[in-house]
């Protein structure tokens, strides 16, 4: 955890894969949070670290994400959910302690119920590039956009911002978190929603 034990925090939820691997820091997430703690001191920044990352053992992911707050146990959370993360964020928050669902690249296949964002607020950042290769993770816009607009349905408040010319990650990890192209319009995008979450109250 980074920041102070009091006040609101965002938990990040990192992304998976079909095989059955252990859980580690997003580079993505680790580069955000690494440019974002510094301009919000008064939030809390804290990870779910799986036991498996992998979207075959997705129960397991979600009582990681649900232990994790409980173990923040902020009065107000906002969760940040990257690629599978998205998916996982969505089905954890209806934690009383969540207020927002921030998605970068998420991951909202059809079967994923989005009652959980009842009574709370969904936003959406994707990369208009993003695309599964062979051998390299991604989601399709049209994917996380299909499962916003059912969130939209029903009644859950939010943004899709579509970001002109990036891909699904934010950054690699080469020794330390580089930063791919468009990663500052990520940073600014993501700064955006945490000052209106740091806002709503």
């Amino acid at each position: 955890m980074r920041g102070p034990a009091g006040g609101p925090a965002v938990v990040c939820v990192n992304g998976g894969r079909a095989a059955a691997v252990e859980g580690t820091w997003s580079a993505s997430l680790e580069w955000l949070v690494g440019r974002l703690a510094p301009q919000f001191p008064q939030i809390r920044f804290a990870e779910v670290k799986y036991r498996i990352k992998s979207w075959n053992h997705f129960d397991s992911c979600l009582e990681d994400a649900r232990e994790a707050l409980e173990r923040v146990d902020a009065e107000r959370t906002l969760l940040l959910g990257f690629s599978m993360g998205g998916a996982v964020a969505i089905s954890v928050a209806d934690d009383p302690r969540v207020e927002r669902v921030l998605g970068l690249a998420p991951w909202l296949p059809d079967r994923l119920s989005v009652e959980p964002l009842r009574g709370r607020r969904l936003d959406v950042l994707h990369g208009s590039l993003d695309r599964a290769f062979p051998g390299i993770p991604g989601v399709s816009p049209t994917n996380s956009l299909t499962g916003f607009e059912r969130a939209r349905a029903l009644g859950v408040p939010g943004t899709y911002t579509l970001i002109r010319g990036a891909l699904h990650a934010i950054a690699l990890r080469a020794g330390r978190p580089v930063p791919l192209p468009r990663a500052h319009v990520w940073e600014r995008q993501v700064a955006m929603n945490l000052d209106a979450f740091v806002r709503a109250r």
